[in-house]
């Protein structure tokens, strides 16, 4: 019903999810760490066949419903340098729409958004919150390299 940093002493395995509304985002590692997974409403009964994940999931953080306008600015170098382009619906190919796939840092203004790191919507997924995110490894990325990126608007 709530983030949790720690899952681990509620379970040492998961094989299955159960989303009953809202969104979530969970992590294969404690304190938000790690290889993250969005879903939103619905069963996941097979983790590894459904949605690429292992049985360890560690901790989860919950998506608050936004009801307003989304913004987001990605910058090419990290701590808001360099080439800057705002951001406000979802772009299924960065490098066609932007002319960047390098997003060293970015500032998250409204809403709440995934970034990929393959166009398309695929690949792995990391989830930013409202805030500023000076470097990628901020949002738990493994390079600048960014796909696509879309807003977080559904939650049934």
């Amino acid at each position: 019903m709530s983030d949790c940093a720690d899952l681990h002493p509620y379970f040492n395995r998961c094989n299955s999810i159960r989303v009953e509304s809202g969104c979530f985002v969970v992590y294969e590692r404690s304190h938000y760490l790690g290889h993250q997974y969005f879903l939103r409403r619905g069963e996941y009964s097979d983790n590894q066949r459904m949605i690429g994940i292992n049985d360890c999931i560690r901790s989860c953080r919950m998506i608050p419903v936004h009801r307003g306008s989304y913004k987001i600015r990605l910058y090419e170098r990290p701590d808001m340098a360099g080439q800057m382009q705002e951001v406000s619906d979802d772009c299924p190919n960065v490098q066609d729409r932007l002319r960047m796939s390098d997003i060293n840092s970015c500032n998250v203004v409204d809403g709440h958004w995934l970034l990929y790191d393959q166009p398309n919507y695929r690949g792995r997924t990391y989830y930013l919150r409202p805030g500023e995110y000076r470097r990628y490894s901020d949002w738990g990325g493994a390079s600048p390299r960014i796909g696509s990126l879309r807003r977080i608007t559904d939650f049934n």
